[in-house]
């Protein structure tokens, strides 16, 4: 893993914009950074990210059955408890996932470790499938990078091919908070994806989800919502005044119910629990377990059951502590055992791995200023040659 410089194609950000990619500038900050790319041989891929992604998708599946067997476990997890038949139902039934994204911790000459799953609503979707692929094209296109170039990514591939086995038969409504242009982004993408493959969509605010006198989702439309893609937290949605009525509600969901209990960083301790020393996994423990901080010794980074871009994080090496401020925590926290980011030229680089329908796809890549990767990250390309 090795990184290289490219001169910016002049008409980059445009190109961005006639696709769809109107997030690639952020704040005012440049989201999308092609001065930089990250080179791989094939060996990486396959051996350290690929297979490696495989085996931590089967090892999450199995936390899930365990913890549904263990009113404990899902004490520990905060899954509310009129959630929790719901949930069996779901995974009984099998209903199934679309897509997630391990974040991993790898600098080309280790195991990747696995720092967190976001298996319901991550981000960074289209950027990771899509234009990051056109970067490669036209970099071959142009001489820049050998016509043998490749990229670990069949993402929209897989996407494409994984959706009708969704089982899905109607109008499928999208929602997410629209005044987000990442998260509209992402939704939109993914839209039209559903669209290619000839189902019905609207896309909607989640403020305008309604509810009819039998207790059904409704549109703005009073159309009866049966299929729906939410990029918003199980944790949030649950929480809500409405919460309580979900489970009745005969909706189909993408993400499923039982996707609740992985994109919940209390599956970090659990797997570590499973699966003690395993080279992909950091050790990591309950904070309320009184020897927790004794295990991970003097290096660990502290983070909240449900948090979303380093919110509420603290990381603490040798008594220094970074602590980043936010509005989780209540839930509850877990204790991992620190491993530092790789740093290219005052840069952290943390690797989206993406999981379609079980199956590793491709890989994404962000950048930070600091040790924990934030909402100010900056998206950068990767190529495999070798």
């Amino acid at each position: 893993m090795e990184l290289r410089a490219f001169e910016p194609r002049p008409y980059a950000l445009d190109l961005a914009d006639e696709t769809g990619f109107t997030f690639h500038t952020i704040d005012g900050e440049p989201y999308w950074h092609e001065g930089r790319a990250y080179q791989f041989s094939l060996e990486q891929v396959e051996k350290d990210l690929e297979t490696p992604t495989g085996e931590l998708v089967e090892m999450c599946y199995a936390v899930v059955e365990e913890a549904l067997q263990r009113e404990e476990w899902l004490e520990k997890l905060a899954i509310p408890p009129f959630c929790r038949d719901w949930i069996r139902h779901s995974w009984n039934r099998d209903e199934p996932t679309l897509y997630g994204r391990f974040d991993l911790a790898y600098d080309g000459r280790g195991p990747a470790k696995m720092l967190e799953f976001n298996a319901d609503t991550p981000t960074s979707l289209y950027e990771s499938a899509v234009f990051q692929w056109l970067w490669l094209e036209d970099l071959i296109a142009k001489g820049i990078l050998p016509v043998d170039a490749d990229q670990f990514n069949s993402i929209e591939e897989k996407l494409l091919a994984g959706i009708p086995e969704l089982g899905i038969d109607t109008l499928v409504h999208f929602g997410c908070v629209t005044d987000s242009d990442e998260d509209t982004g992402t939704v939109r993408y993914l839209e039209g994806l559903f669209q290619q493959v000839g189902y019905p969509t609207e896309l909607m605010d989640m403020n305008q989800i309604g509810m009819d006198s039998a207790g059904r989702l409704t549109d703005l439309q009073d159309r009866v919502i049966e299929a729906i893609f939410k990029l918003y937290p199980w944790e949030m949605m649950v929480r809500e005044d409405f919460g309580p009525q979900l489970p009745y509600t005969g909706a189909r969901w993408i993400e499923p119910p039982w996707k609740m209990l992985l994109s919940n960083k209390g599956i970090l301790p659990l797997l570590w629990e499973m699966y003690p020393g395993h080279p992909n996994l950091l050790p990591a423990y309950f904070a309320d377990d009184p020897d927790a901080y004794l295990k991970v010794g003097s290096r660990y980074v502290k983070k909240p059951l449900f948090s979303r871009e380093g919110a509420n994080i603290t990381l603490v090496q040798e008594g220094d502590v970074l602590e980043l401020g936010g509005d989780y925590g209540a839930e509850g926290h877990i204790i991992q055992a620190y491993h530092p980011l790789p740093v290219y030229d005052g840069w952290t680089a943390v690797l989206g791995s993406w999981v379609i329908r079980g199956d590793a796809a491709g890989i994404g890549i962000r950048e930070d200023l600091g040790p924990i990767t934030t909402n100010a990250s900056r998206f950068v390309p990767h190529f495999i040659q070798g």
